[in-house]
């Protein structure tokens, strides 16, 4: 009987330990959940989860706990913020036991690879939705692409964690579905990298949320998509080194990036410095902060001259909404701007109990073949998962059964690869969509 640790228990890992729970009670597995939140977690899972399965509440930086607990298992499932990976991974390889995460693979993780592979261990990472799901789907687009000679001369592809249609409530047309501080600091550090028809791009970050292009979705209508960070680097990884083009972005919901670019204009999403809050601070005090002192125009008026905007516009109606002129008091005695407006944002999109989630992922790829006469042909593939209620989200399905398919691989000894492993591999990404379209997650293809 294999020994699995579940690192981590938050929202994202519902469904996952839902599906460990269903191997534990079959006596397939022995599980052992780990979370420094446990005593409020456990409640949640009490209908889902058999006595059987013990709870810790190990916080993840006590390395000494961390090691003892690692050595009794035979994989880790490490749920935990991404920073604390390299960590868990280390003790990971100190005992010997496999690893999974759905984390990018940092630069220590990969420095592992020889180590990993020298212990014939699995440490699989970027196995969730993105990264992973969107891995996965492409290099099956891609590798079939190729095995029938075509040549890829372009890939896009776009990821969002939105609202589903029947709980889209508010103005923006989002709500927060996953980590609220990755949304509010979305996009910052180096400035967006990404190819276009031959050409290097590179988009600023005061400048992201207002390059972005509509995609239409059938069935579900116009998104609106823009760049992530780091486009160039997927050309090794999905095998593509002289593509043409090369560009990874990510989904909101119009007009969500050209209010979100208002935001930016006004310096409200910054992080870096950290503000004095006087005793009686409004937002409305918050807002005026980043405007000229004009003691005789409204902050209503100073923004639209700002932003260049009209008073009564739908940009300024969305700040207003957003309650950026309201009466509400500031909290916090000292923060970032960003961390003053995540305040005001978790609440005002805040995910209701009867609201359910949506992930939309969607790939572009251009390509030419022989015997079209080198014609470029397009072939695109979406996917669309809606939550059922707030512990079978789509952001926990989409995030948790990956790792599913992944610890079976691993605890079955389907794999016959070793070291620090993506799901880029025939042997992850088939057995994985397969068992994805098992459980209703599938792409639905179109050629033009």
């Amino acid at each position: 009987m294999a020994k699995i640790l579940l690192l981590g228990a938050g929202k994202s890992a519902t469904v996952l330990i839902e599906e460990l729970a269903k191997w534990e009670a079959n006596g397939r597995i022995k599980l052992t959940l780990c979370d420094p939140n446990y005593e409020q977690l456990k409640p949640q899972f009490e209908q889902i989860i058999q006595n059987s399965i013990q709870w810790n509440d190990l916080d993840v930086t006590n390395e000494k706990a961390l090691s003892k607990i690692i050595m009794a298992n035979d994989l880790v499932i490490s749920m935990v913020p991404a920073r604390f990976h390299p960590i868990v991974a280390r003790w990971c390889l100190h005992h010997r036991c496999h690893l999974i995460t759905p984390s990018y693979t940092s630069q220590d993780m990969k420095e592992m690879h020889d180590k990993v592979k020298a212990n014939d261990l699995i440490f699989i990472n970027e196995m969730g939705l993105d990264p992973g799901i969107d891995h996965m789907s492409a290099m099956e687009m891609l590798d079939d692409l190729r095995s029938e000679g075509g040549k890829i001369t372009g890939f896009r592809s776009f990821t969002g964690g939105l609202v589903a249609p029947e709980s889209d409530t508010n103005p923006w047309h989002y709500k927060f579905t996953w980590n609220p501080r990755n949304v509010i600091l979305a996009g910052q550090g180096p400035a967006v990298a990404f190819k276009q028809e031959g050409r290097l791009k590179y988009i600023p970050y005061h400048k992201l949320f207002d390059r972005t292009e509509l995609i239409d979705i059938e069935g579900y209508g116009a998104f609106e998509g823009y760049a992530n960070r780091d486009s160039l680097s997927y050309r090794s990884i999905y095998g593509l080194e002289d593509i043409d083009t090369m560009y990874r972005g990510t989904f909101r919901r119009p007009p969500f990036c050209s209010g979100w670019h208002m935001l930016v204009q006004l310096g409200m999403t910054d992080d870096s410095y950290e503000m004095l809050i006087e005793e009686g601070m409004t937002y409305r005090d918050f807002t005026n902060l980043f405007l000229k002192y004009r003691d005789y125009d409204s902050v209503e008026l100073k923004m639209a001259h700002y932003l260049d905007k009209k008073v009564n516009s739908e940009p300024m109606q969305l700040l207003d909404w957003l309650g950026l002129f309201s009466d509400q008091l500031v909290q916090r005695k000292k923060a970032s701007p960003a961390r003053i407006l995540q305040d005001l944002l978790e609440d005002k999109w805040r995910l209701e109990p009867e609201d359910k989630d949506m992930i939309v992922m969607w790939h572009d790829v251009r390509y030419t073949k022989e015997n079209t006469g080198e014609v470029e042909q397009r072939m695109t593939s979406s996917l669309v998962v809606i939550g059922e209620d707030q512990m079978r989200t789509a952001m926990a399905k989409t995030v948790g059964l990956p790792i599913v398919i992944a610890a079976k691989l691993i605890i079955d000894n389907q794999l016959m690869e070793r070291g620090v492993l993506m799901p880029t591999l025939p042997s992850i990404y088939k057995p994985s969509l397969q068992y994805l379209e098992s459980k209703g997650i599938s792409f639905n293809h179109k050629v033009e």
